[in-house]
């Protein structure tokens, strides 16, 4: 087993440890800084090269959790732009439509995520974590329905809890719980470009001063597929990708996914944006899209606890993606339910089953309840297809004029009659919208 770093508090040699965290993701790498500045013995396992190298993400972090968890952010984290623009835009044949707000102090900021999670990863092993990459687990070691350990290849290492960090891909939770694979309908796939440009042609080309800007698109950037599209700004590049909800992605795709994609990055309205620019990296993962379908049943186990992307901790609202966040929050409170529990030495389920009621009680709880119906706008093909059209066709009615103008009204119902949906279908969407939002 093979490591990165060798502390005081573990040495590669030590097969017992206080805690296991399986994953040095957002939510790993937190639980494991929390429980090592706290003293205890913790092991940090990932599959990848260095810390953060298996991880993907859109571009944009919120700032808060983080801060609450890594005092020292805002000094010395790898924060690239602090976002400051954000927009939003419908986009069809018939145009592109944006609504933008820029703002004074920010507390989202854009990044590569990798770079972010290794710096995560150096605050643990700076608090005394030992962290162990290149090595993949290959199960959860259970003995008498208690999780006790993990065996990656020969070696099994023994842990008074294990916290699944493992991210969607949950294998590790399926051979030990026996969970049903995921539906189609609980998950999305996302796809990503990272663009090389200069600084001052990023801030030229989006209007910005050094500060950063998220871009969230819906319309024909995806082919009109349920999901979206996003751009986010980097200190140098920026990052273009799509986030298409997996079962209309695998019914209305043909060929490879990559090439819708490689439309976003070449469509008409947008690709003098990202002109001349070198392509960094493609990289595209599996996300929980819809919590309630995709959250286990329960979050923890005799001797186990489950954060991040495992956990189903996600949220998408249309307008803002939060994940990296949401991840890193669930790590705390993973570190700060198993914190109790070795005071008790107690980790049996009924324990450790406080850290579901400390998620659901905290704001990853309460947001994810709040915009819960989200769900009827993410199953409502009108929303990503026929609304941007309508917009887009209406304004044009409004502004492309000769002689005399439309009213607003009659532009709208010109455009409704070219588009849909009906009158009446429309007005309860916006219902439901007004409800949601």
């Amino acid at each position: 087993m093979s490591t990165e770093h060798s502390t005081p508090n573990a040495s590669p040699s030590t097969n017992r440890f206080d805690a296991i965290v399986v994953g040095a993701g957002p939510a790993g790498s937190s639980a494991s800084f929390t429980l090592a500045r706290k003293g205890f013995k913790v092991l940090m396992i990932d599959r990848g090269r260095r810390a953060g190298t298996k991880n993907m993400y859109g571009g944009r972090v919120y700032s808060e959790p983080l801060e609450a968890i890594f005092p020292s952010l805002r000094k010395d984290a790898p924060v690239h732009r602090w976002v400051k623009a954000e927009r939003l835009s419908f986009v069809s044949d018939e145009g592109l439509t944006s609504i933008e707000y820029r703002g004074g102090e920010s507390k989202s900021f854009t990044t590569y995520l990798p770079e972010l999670v290794n710096w995560m990863r150096a605050k643990a092993e700076e608090a005394g974590a030992l962290v162990a990459t290149e090595v993949r687990v290959d199960r959860l070691v259970v003995e008498k329905e208690k999780v006790i350990g993990v065996q990656a290849g020969p070696d099994t290492v023994y842990a008074d809890t294990v916290i699944d960090a493992e991210g969607v891909n949950r294998l590790l939770l399926e051979g030990a719980w026996q969970m049903n694979v995921p539906r189609q309908e609980d998950l999305a796939i996302g796809l990503k470009e990272t663009i090389k440009l200069d600084a001052e042609r990023v801030n030229q080309r989006f209007g910005l001063e050094d500060e950063g800007m998220a871009w969230i698109l819906l319309g024909s950037v995806t082919r009109y597929i349920p999901g979206g599209a996003f751009v986010y700004t980097n200190r140098d590049s920026v990052s273009i990708g799509l986030v298409l909800f997996l079962s209309h992605a695998v019914k209305r795709t043909n060929g490879h996914i990559s090439r819708l994609l490689e439309d976003f990055r070449l469509h008409p309205k947008l690709k003098h944006l990202w002109r001349d620019g070198e392509l960094l990296e493609y990289s595209a993962k599996l996300v929980p899209e819809y919590w309630r379908g995709f959250m286990p049943r329960r979050l923890s186990g005799a001797g186990l606890l489950v954060v991040g992307d495992a956990a189903g901790v996600l949220l998408n609202n249309g307008m803002t993606i939060r994940g990296v966040d949401l991840a890193a929050y669930s790590g705390y409170l993973a570190a700060e339910t198993f914190t109790k529990a070795h005071a008790e030495g107690d980790f049996t389920s009924e324990m450790l089953s406080a850290y579901g009621r400390r998620v659901e009680e905290s704001f990853i709880g309460r947001e994810l309840r709040k915009h819960n119906g989200l769900e009827y706008i993410r199953r409502n093909p009108h929303f990503f297809d026929q609304y941007p059209r309508l917009v887009n066709s209406g304004l044009g009615r409004i502004f492309n004029i000769g002689l005399e103008s439309p009213t607003i009204w009659k532009a709208l119902r010109g455009a409704q009659k070219d588009v849909g949906p009906d009158a009446w279908t429309a007005i309860k969407d916006m219902y439901k919208i007004g409800r949601t939002l």
